[in-house]
């Protein structure tokens, strides 16, 4: 289905978190794209994480999980998740973006204790 402007899908998530001082920080901040695209949402932290989980939050509010994962890659549908301890990074890609994507992309990390 073509839908030209109209179908433009307004992905934008969370810019900043702070746990303990630690910062964690998604980029980019927000992104607006057309049906049928493929982004990469990357989510940085500067603390030792032990696992990362990535969220959605639709248009009506619903908070869904998407994903948890301590290390590697795990996949579903058109979604992706990649968790890097060792760089400190996260990464969601979404293949072939449709319309029902539209919302708030947020990623929360929980932190190793010392």
């Amino acid at each position: 289905m073509q839908r030209g402007l109209g179908a433009l899908l307004g992905l934008l998530w969370v810019q900043l978190f702070w746990v303990r001082g630690q910062q964690v920080e998604q980029s980019p901040s927000a992104l607006r794209l057309q049906e049928g695209t493929s982004p990469t949402l990357r989510c940085n932290f500067s603390i030792t994480m032990t696992s990362v989980q990535w969220f959605r939050q639709n248009p009506r509010g619903s908070l869904i999980s998407l994903f948890y994962l301590a290390s590697g890659t795990k996949q579903e549908g058109r979604l992706k998740a990649t968790a890097h301890a060792k760089e400190r990074y996260s990464t969601l890609h979404l293949s072939t973006s449709q319309l029902a994507d539209s919302g708030t992309y947020l990623c929360a990390v929980e932190a190793q204790c010392s």
